[in-house]
């Protein structure tokens, strides 16, 4: 596959990454997840991490959209510094997931991301700057910082997960329409949980 090609399949890219990260495995690190999409590319791991949060089964895991979340203000606040590269805490980075569970996500990721990949393109480039990324990290860390509350609200970490997932693949694919429904979502999301609970 050429460059340009492998550049407009930025979902099904990550999860041939993830797949072959699992091989003769059986579990996997954060930090071997980290290694497998690149430790530089914060964009890659928030949609990595939103997609973990989309698919029904690790999301309803007590504590699991939490912990993601935690991730996610660790790669925003690092995005905002403006910081070459990841980092997490040792910790974290030890934290494992079997290989089954990170193949049966996958495998229920794959028409989806098919859909998402032909949808993410270039356009609206000017509502992809510094300026505007530094907006979809502040959304970003606000929907983190809800995840104690989403675990008590079915489904509502699953559509944190899409937000999450749509920051990242908005970067990633330089694509503006899409960051802008992933601000729509975040607001969407904060109606649902100020509706819940009050």
């Amino acid at each position: 596959m050429s460059a340009d090609g492998a550049q407009h399949q930025p979902v099904r890219n990550l999860l041939d990454k993830l797949k072959e990260s699992t091989k003769d495995r059986d579990s996997l690190t954060f930090g071997a997840v980290m290694d497998a999409v690149g430790r530089n590319s914060f964009a890659s791991l928030m949609l990595v991490i939103g997609l973990i949060m989309m698919v029904p089964g690790p999301a309803d895991i007590p504590g699991v959209p939490t912990l993601l979340g935690g991730i996610v203000i660790l790669l925003a606040v690092q995005m905002l510094m403006n910081r070459d590269h990841v980092w997490i805490p040792s910790w974290v980075e030890r934290r494992e997931l079997k290989s089954e569970t990170i193949k049966k996500m996958i495998a229920w990721l794959r028409k989806p991301a098919q859909w998402i990949d032909s949808i993410a393109r270039p356009r609206l480039s000017w509502l992809i700057n510094r300026g505007s990324i530094s907006v979809l990290d502040l959304a970003a860390i606000a929907i983190a910082l809800s995840t104690p509350f989403l675990e008590f609200i079915p489904m509502s970490a699953n559509v944190a997960g899409v937000a999450i997932a749509a920051f990242g693949l908005a970067i990633l694919a330089r694509d503006g329409l899409i960051a802008a429904v992933s601000v729509v979502t975040t607001i969407g999301l904060f109606s649902l949980v100020i509706y819940q609970l009050s």
